[in-house]
């Protein structure tokens, strides 16, 4: 039997999957951090260049003041950073440079562990990456290896690219990332030791999604098949369109025979926070899930899904989400099947809705964004399989994308500081040059987020704040066991109470 490690994906992935990468702060973040830290994870999945656009954007606050913080309260655990190495937050391409000096500052703030996730499995553009992140001082680097069905994907393809990561000397491991939860325990059975025979002594890790309810069983046998460290969420953050609950995950992989020497007190108070933080913020919890066969047709990763479902709802289309997702399938196969992970499911899902919400058959495609048309001029490398023909003339034939290929490269650092300045830090000027100005000036000037949070008080600050809004309510009085709150409303003209 084998010895298995943990790397726990709550406060990333999860977050991302079930609660559309919105709802943990910094002081959610920190909160939660000396417990995560006792429990003995591997790692962390904990940011992105998506996540921080999400911090500042949604909650003004400081991504790179948060991993500073993180890492004086994790010391011992790795702090993971994943990308696709050629862009940061924004969706255009960023110049080789300036994703260099981006890896400079996310070590210098404490990331000591960067994904190469190449969505393309493009081994050339992997291994630059790579360099860059050991050039940084990157401690772990970790090449993905990112599971998808079809003829082209066979385990002879991945067992080769795991060859060729092995030979790189600037990554350290390697993992079967399988954003779509449809890596099946019978596949496993053939895919892993293939990989692991060309990884010789390279440590192999397992990521995959709960979403059609198939990653446990998975999980459940990966250590006999040469996988040394499983990705799982903490409680209410797990399961679902998540990966596998981490403590149904240790108690399957215990039964099994196996080890995991974790601190299961510390694991149980981490998911005790999330399950708290969500009661009081009304937050979905992640719950097993069938299987569903429509999920080997589109792949849409979990937290695309649910991004999805929120942007239709809010554009009072919920009622075509079935619709959306079986253009889904078609554009995915019309743009040469893209491996559905960041950026191409965004991508394909976008290009499906235009082309639901036309609601004329043969006006598919009379909307383009910019990023499906980048996609197919070659900007993110060239697909495994071939673009409809049809469709690239459709797409190519248009004013804007003659346009999006004469653009110029993108800035360097040194076109960034004299644009934006020479005054502002690094990490300001990378914020800057990926996101509009009105979003980070009002960062900045919302100050240091808080560091403490306890969600218990949650439903008590919030009736506060209800009745502080009413202007007929002058005096409130809760009384309960060990606490007494009066509050008395100052009035003009009256004296204090």
């Amino acid at each position: 039997m084998a010895d298995v490690g943990l790397v726990d994906v709550s406060l990333r992935d999860g977050n991302q999957s079930l609660w559309g990468a919105t709802a943990l702060r910094t002081a959610h973040v920190l909160q939660v951090a000396p417990l995560l830290e006792r429990v003995g994870f591997r790692a962390l999945d904990y940011s992105s260049s998506t996540a921080m656009g999400v911090l500042v954007r949604t909650h003004r606050e400081d991504p790179w003041e948060l991993f500073q913080r993180t890492r004086r309260l994790m010391p011992r655990t790795k702090l993971q950073f994943i990308g696709t190495g050629f862009r940061f937050i924004s969706w255009q391409n960023s110049h080789p440079e300036t994703m260099q000096l981006v890896y400079d500052r996310l070590v210098a703030n404490g990331i000591d562990r960067v994904v190469v996730l190449d969505p393309m499995h493009d081994m050339d553009a992997a291994r630059a990456t790579a360099r860059r992140l050991k050039r940084a001082g990157v401690d772990e680097v970790v090449g993905a290896l990112t599971f998808t069905i079809s003829a082209v994907y066979d385990d002879a393809f991945y067992a080769d690219l795991a060859r060729q990561m092995r030979e790189c000397p600037d990554i350290d491991r390697v993992y079967v990332k399988d954003p779509a939860g449809i890596l099946t325990a019978e596949r496993a059975r053939t895919l892993l030791p293939a990989i692991t025979a060309e990884l010789r002594h390279t440590p192999l890790e397992l990521h995959s999604h709960a979403t059609i309810g198939l990653s446990p069983m998975t999980y459940s046998i990966a250590p006999d098949l040469g996988v040394q460290i499983v990705q799982t969420g903490c409680g209410v953050l797990g399961n679902g369109s998540s990966l596998p609950e981490v403590q149904r995950t240790v108690a399957n992989l215990r039964e099994m025979g196996h080890r995991v020497d974790i601190d299961d007190r510390a694991l149980g108070l981490a998911c005790d926070f999330f399950r708290r933080l969500a009661e009081a913020d009304e937050l979905p919890a992640g719950l097993p899930q069938d299987f569903d066969a429509a999920f080997l047709h589109h792949q849409i990763a979990g937290g695309v899904m649910t991004t999805t479902r929120r942007q239709l709802r809010e554009i009072g289309l919920e009622d075509r989400f079935e619709g959306l997702i079986e253009e889904v399938g078609r554009v995915r196969a019309e743009l040469g099947h893209p491996i559905m992970v960041t950026p191409f499911p965004q991508m394909v899902v976008t290009q499906a809705l235009f082309n639901v919400m036309s609601g004329v058959i043969g006006e598919r495609y009379a909307n383009v964004p910019d990023q499906v048309i980048r996609y197919v001029l070659g900007s993110f490398g060239r697909p495994t399989a071939p673009i409809d023909p049809q469709v690239q003339d459709r797409i190519l034939d248009r004013p804007r994308a003659r346009e999006l290929a004469a653009e110029p490269d993108p800035p360097t650092p040194a076109e960034l500081r004299r644009q934006f300045g020479f005054s502002i830090s690094d990490e300001e000027l990378l914020l800057r040059a990926h996101m509009p100005a009105e979003q980070v000036d009002a960062m900045l000037a919302a100050g240091p987020a808080p560091d403490h949070h306890n969600p218990d008080l949650t439903p008590v600050l919030r009736l506060l704040g209800e009745l502080g809004e009413r202007q007929s309510v002058h005096d409130l009085a809760v009384a309960k066991p060990n606490l007494r709150l009066s509050v008395h409303r100052h009035r003009e003209g009256a004296g204090r109470v």
